[in-house]
């Protein structure tokens, strides 16, 4: 099962952390692995990891907030690799957890752009570009990450919410619109995680409360959900968010 050989990734902030995991799990599977990020020296390290491993990876650097560099690195990572991208992954964001919690009214109305910019524009960036020759082939898959944090309306992240809800909202009308055409649009909605050492010993403590399972979630708990969406056995699974959050929320 979940065998993506012959399948091509295109994933968004992949030079680090959970992109960069979900970037090992696709090529482990045997798909071929476009990586994007903002820099370089990141994603290329990444891609020589994924390539020594004996998987297929190349590059795609550009801020997805700019729809022509974007569409331009996507084209020259296409005839790299030598094929369509079938898959996308919209994974670039700002982690909530490294802003101030802060109520609406208290934050900066000149920030508020840094999040639409990247989780609304980028990804309607990614799958404008991307999305004509998903449905030309007949067959894509679109997998948004977002975030509790927007699904259930967490206090003191209100502009982080809104602009990660707009991704879950987005997807839904895209399957309405091209699950007919075989691409099929999903979002995965996460509770709090981070690297090894990204949180101190006290806090994931107080964290962990609110979670049934009583941790913070890491990468590998993120990835294989990533993995099914994409997968040829997620045929039927089109416009839903999917909680993937340690028990964050129960409904």
């Amino acid at each position: 099962m979940f065998d993506l050989t012959g399948r091509t990734a295109f994933i968004t902030g992949a030079g680090q952390g959970l992109g960069a995991q979900i970037a090992r799990t696709l090529s482990e599977q045997g798909a071929a692995v476009i990586l994007n990020d903002l820099f370089a020296e990141r994603a290329d390290a990444v891609a020589a990891e994924l390539n020594a491993a004996g998987g297929k990876a190349v590059t795609a650097i550009a801020d997805i907030s700019d729809l022509e560099a974007l569409k331009a690195a996507k084209n020259d990572a296409e005839s790299e690799i030598g094929s369509g991208v079938d898959i996308l992954v919209n994974n670039a964001g700002i982690p909530a957890g490294g802003m101030a919690l802060e109520k609406f009214l208290d934050t900066d109305p000149t920030t508020w752009h840094r999040q639409v910019d990247l989780n609304g524009y980028g990804t309607f960036n990614t799958c404008y570009v991307i999305m004509p020759g998903m449905i030309d082939r007949g067959w894509g898959r679109i997998v948004t990450i977002v975030s509790e944090g927007g699904r259930i309306g967490d206090p003191g992240i209100a502009v982080y919410g809104a602009a990660k809800a707009m991704g879950m909202a987005f997807m839904k009308s895209l399957a309405n619109e091209y699950s007919r055409f075989g691409v099929n649009c999903n979002s995965i909605s996460l509770g709090t995680f981070g690297a090894p050492g990204a949180f101190s010993e006290e806090m994931q403590a107080k964290m962990a409360r609110n979670y049934a399972t009583k941790r913070l979630g890491t990468w590998t708990d993120i990835a294989p959900a990533v993995l099914w969406l994409v997968s040829e056995e997620a045929g039927w699974v089109t416009g839903q968010t999917v909680p993937v959050n340690g028990g964050y929320a129960t409904s």
